[in-house]
């Protein structure tokens, strides 16, 4: 897996983007309700939301590519535009998604990797990640990856 590439997401990719809604429902729809995952990617994977987002200047999208596939995507949020501790000093991983086909491949790592590499460019003191309890992969990650901070 030494093709993957890192590229940061644009207005330009915003289709690529709103199609991981599909992966969020399968990873997340047998502890959800069948309305309630419809109302969060309605409103959480909508051209409009996205947008905001692609153009807020503390948060930041990448891809993880092979070849021309998009395999995999992180979501960063600095200062008032993460999700709970808006504290200008931190850096949250909001997401970090990877197709299926790729899970155990290190994308994920990669991902991470480039979420620290941010992080320091940016001084920031630490690094937080929100898992959802009923995500056991997710958890996981964050237990082996929650060590030093930057």
């Amino acid at each position: 897996m030494t093709d993957i590439g890192i590229i940061k997401v644009t207005l330009d990719n915003i289709d690529q983007l709103q199609n991981w809604q599909t992966d969020f429902f399968e990873t997340f729809a047998s502890g959800n309700t069948e309305e309630n995952m419809k109302t969060y990617l309605d409103r959480g994977f909508s051209v409009a939301k996205l947008t905001d987002e692609l153009n807020d200047d503390n948060a930041e999208f990448y891809f993880a590519t092979l070849g021309e596939n998009v395999i995999g995507y992180l979501k960063l949020n600095f200062g008032q535009s993460q999700t709970e501790l808006q504290d200008d000093k931190a850096l949250e991983i909001e997401r970090i998604y990877v197709l299926k086909d790729f899970h155990g491949k290190k994308v994920g790592q990669l991902l991470y990797d480039k979420a620290i590499q941010i992080a320091r460019q940016k001084c920031v003191d630490y690094v937080w990640l929100g898992v959802w309890e009923e995500n056991p992969k997710g958890n996981k990650f964050l237990q082996e990856k929650w060590f030093c901070g930057v």
